[in-house]
């Protein structure tokens, strides 16, 4: 069986791990060809997760770059139709919602490679959101269709997906519960992790408690007005109740801090009220997490790894796609609200011990299902 993999972002590279494991330990013979669309060409934000992660590195390397979403997109659709021709897979196989994915559903879809859409059913309900829009598009196009969750799964029904019989086509897809890929990576990386970075020795992370934020998401970076209420509401949070808080900072961040951020606001970051250090790699964000007592986000990956390590988790989003992590009380939406969030952080520091992180994302072995259901139907 041959796969053609593509992968663009952080959080394909992390889940890729997963399949690419599951392939090196399968007895089936199976030739995965990796393609990175180069959506993240920043090192931190890409070279790093291949070395740390065991991951072949990417046959091919598109290098797209950045650019406005339709020219990103119709550069990738045009370099992966190419390969998708040369390689003749028996399946396409993407991750999540990025432009990456969609590119790689469009251009399979037009020439009939099938697909395979890991993450399926995934929701926000919120059309303004590029992912929402790439994973809908993506999902009526696959042909085998993993879900995480329960509630993704029940997406797709609702949504006119049927409980189908093989053979599976575009016309009559296959959906599965099948667990999540991060929560496989959660549990065989987070041991191996302390011993390969010295990121909590550097950063003194067990002198004292501290909460790990991250904001990367363009509709708080390069809004105005609300990368300053977030960047105010952390900095009241330190200050008040004299916690550290560390910021990995993603370089579109980075960016629009310079560019956006108030006096005060870039005051407290000189004077270090709000930690900001270099994109963590990996493992040393599976040790931030780990370490942390509190994590306050807008990515939806984070958001799950906070509870794969039973942590609150405060969602600087107006939703979220993960509604198990809310309905559970391990998470809180709170958008960019000042209010919402110090109220948030309050019941959690108060209340944190009494919170229950209920198994929802499988059992640990999500690749090996997935991997088994691709050569299953294969043709």
């Amino acid at each position: 069986m041959k796969l053609i993999t593509i992968i663009g972002a952080r959080p394909q590279i992390i889940k890729a791990a997963a399949l690419s494991r599951a392939i090196k330990e399968s007895q089936h013979s199976i030739n995965e060809i990796i393609v990175h669309t180069g959506q993240h060409y920043d090192p931190n934000m890409s070279d790093v997760f291949f070395k740390e992660m065991g991951i072949p590195q990417p046959n091919f390397n598109l290098a797209v770059g950045s650019g406005s979403h339709g020219k990103q997109t119709a550069n990738m659709i045009s370099g992966i139709e190419n390969l998708l021709e040369s390689e003749k897979p028996d399946w396409l196989v993407v991750y999540g919602d990025t432009n990456s994915t969609l590119a790689g559903a469009i251009a399979a879809s037009k020439i009939h490679v099938p697909i395979a859409h890991i993450e399926a059913g995934l929701r926000s309900f919120n059309k303004s959101m590029p992912e929402e829009v790439n994973r809908i598009l993506c999902d009526h196009v696959s042909t085998l269709l993993f879900s995480p969750t329960p509630t993704g799964y029940n997406n797709l029904l609702k949504e006119g997906f049927k409980e189908n019989k093989a053979p599976f086509t575009a016309d009559n897809p296959g959906i599965f519960q099948c667990g999540d890929l991060m929560y496989d990576n959660s549990l065989y990386f987070a041991d191996i992790a302390d011993n390969q970075t010295d990121i909590s020795d550097r950063l003194k992370l067990d002198e004292a408690p501290f909460i790990l934020a991250t904001i990367h998401r363009n509709n708080n970076t390069d809004d105005e007005t609300r990368i300053n209420q977030l960047f105010e509401s952390l900095s009241k949070i330190a200050i008040e109740n004299k916690i550290r808080i560390i910021l990995p900072v993603h370089p579109r961040t980075q960016k629009m801090i310079d560019q956006l951020l108030n006096t005060k606001n870039k005051e407290h970051l000189k004077n270090n009220v709000i930690e900001i250090i270099p994109p963590a790699s990996f493992f040393e964000m599976i040790v931030l997490e780990k370490k942390s007592m509190m994590v306050i986000t807008d990515s939806g990956g984070v958001q799950k790894e906070a509870y794969f390590f039973k942590k609150p988790c405060i969602i600087l989003r107006p939703e979220t796609e993960w509604v198990e992590l809310v309905e559970n009380g391990a998470a809180k939406i709170c958008d960019a609200n000042p209010d919402k969030i110090n109220d948030a952080f309050n019941y959690y520091f108060k209340n944190k011990s009494e919170l229950k992180f209920l198994p929802i994302f499988g059992d640990g072995y999500a690749a090996q299902f997935i991997l088994e259901t691709l050569w299953k139907n294969k043709k």
